[in-house]
This record gives structure tokens, sequence and C-alpha cells, in this order.
């Protein structure tokens, strides 16, 4: 089974070296080549375009920023690749973009399976973030061997619209608890609190998330690096406001949070980190959120 990976960023190219290190055939294709030294390094091959990934593949997966750069990159696979090969897409993206994609590859006798992952950059570089599958069964048996080799957990959850929907729900529940957990720390840090044995308190207790055991820390430390930019969030919550209106579901602290990050975008840049959200708060009240013995970045 040839594997063909495409969106080496911070998460893809993580997913690519684990998927060439379980010892499967991959090649790789990114617009900054630089992206990939790091995959070639542990097996993959490099492809100089698109279309010469999508010959060589049995199985093309996508790993991309935006529905319209996955539209691009099929539009340029599709006409190369072979009926019985399976397109692999492990962006986050609207259920009704990808249903329409599968649709076009499903002409050409294409499978196609929704495979979004959520755990953060640091599972994905120690070989430990989930995976949510949405597709056949059949299919997804197929390719289980090299979905467990990308992450740790791989939980199949029906068919593409129940994968999408559920990863998006995982991001929107990690804004809010990140948007939470700055609130806390800040009213910890301006009653005199110890901030470090605030973040041990909030760990221990009934108020503890995954975001906080792992977000707080680089914002405690003042990095704020997380691997995820505020331009994601909003796409991210973008999607979970929209899949709301579309299931008549009212989403209030969903449409409260998806402001705070508009905002923290146009303050600080798309290109900052989402855990910068809490420097909206930081600066609004003239505080910064710091504690020595915190790490710039998430240890894998």
């Amino acid at each position: 089974m040839r594997y063909g990976f495409i969106g080496l960023g911070h998460l893809g190219k993580h997913l690519a070296a684990n998927l060439a290190r379980g010892g499967f055939d991959v090649s790789v294709h990114d617009l900054n080549r630089i992206a990939a030294d790091d995959v070639l390094a542990a097996g993959a091959r490099w492809a100089e375009s698109v279309p010469e990934l999508a010959l060589a593949t049995d199985c093309l997966i996508t790993c991309l920023p935006s529905p319209a750069a996955t539209a691009a990159v099929l539009e340029l696979s599709l006409p190369c690749m072979r009926a019985g090969s399976t397109w692999i897409e492990m962006s986050t993206n609207d259920f009704a973009e990808i249903e329409a994609l599968a649709a076009r590859a499903e002409k050409r006798g294409i499978a196609t399976l929704a495979c979004p992952v959520t755990g953060g950059v640091h599972r994905a570089a120690a070989g430990e973030i989930t995976v949510l599958v949405g597709g056949d069964r059949a299919v997804f048996d197929t390719h289980r061997p090299a979905l467990e080799a990308m992450g740790g957990r791989v939980i199949r959850l029906g068919g593409i619209e129940q994968a999408a929907v559920t990863k998006v729900v995982t991001n929107m529940l990690a804004f809010i608890h990140l948007i939470a957990a700055g609130e806390a720390l800040m009213l910890c840090a301006k009653a005199g609190v110890d901030l470090r044995s605030a973040f041990e308190a909030i760990a221990a207790s009934s108020g503890n998330s995954f975001v906080h055991e792992t977000e707080s820390q680089v914002i405690l430390n003042g990095s704020y690096d997380i691997g995820f930019t505020m331009d994601l969030a909003c796409k991210d919550a973008g999607f979970a406001l929209e899949f709301g209106r579309r299931f008549g579901v009212p989403l209030r602290l969903a449409s409260l949070m998806e402001q705070i990050f508009i905002e923290g975008r146009a303050k600080y840049g798309g290109a900052a980190w989402s855990s910068m959200i809490v420097k909206l708060l930081e600066d609004s009240v003239g505080t910064a959120l710091r504690a020595p013995g915190f790490p710039a970045r998430l240890q894998t």
C-alpha cells in the first residue's frame, strides 16, 4: 500500500513522519519544501508535485488549513488517482464540503474517509493523537493500521458527517475551556495566589480540563506556543456556529467564544497562537499570567 501525504504544517508533518516511521511506503508534498525535511528523515520520499504524488499512490492523505486548500489539491489529484484507491481527509472541515468532494471521488471509483484528529500538536508528535473516523467500515478496516501508526486511539463515529461534527465539537469545547482557564488564572492572580500553586490546584480539582493541563502551561510560560493559530481557531469556531444553525441547536457560549476569538485575531493577527486569546484579558487588566517552571512548548 503506497500512501501519499499532502500538507506538512504544524500537525501534518508529525502525522506523515509517524506513518513513515511505522514502516509504511510514504511519499509527501507541500508548498514549502523545507517543511518536509523531518518527514524525509523519517523515511518518506519527496514528490515534486501534487499530480506526481497522486499518480504514485494507493491512498492520498490531506491535512490542510482550509476547505479551499483541500478542494484545490483534490482538483489536481483526482484525475491522476486510479479506481480502487482511497482519499483520507485529516483536515478539520465542513462535512458538506467533504461530502461534495467525496461524491466527485466516488464517480472515479475512489473511496473517502474523513479522519480529523484531536488532542494537540504535541500528541501528534508523540504518536498519541486521537483519530476520529467517518466512512465505510471496510475502507476503514483496510487503512486502520496506517491510522493507528499516525495516532494513538482511533475511534470510528459513523459517516463523514458524524466525524466532521464531532471534531468541530472537540475544538469548540477546547476554545471555551481556554477562555475559562484564562479567567480562572487571572482571578487567582488578582487575589494574590501563587500561579504555579493555582495551576496545580485546578489540575487536581473538579474544575480541571485537558486544555488547562496543556495550554495553561504555555500561557504561564509566556510563549503561548500551542502550534495552533488564531486563523485556524476562527475557522473552526465558524464551523461550530454553522453546524448549530444547520441542526437547530442554540450555541450561546460558542457564539460568545467566536466573537472573542475574532477580537483576538483582529488584535494579534491570524498567525498568532490561539492561546494568545488569554492575552486579551491580560492586556485589559494590565497583569501578565506568568510563573516559573513551565515549558515554552508542550513536551512530547
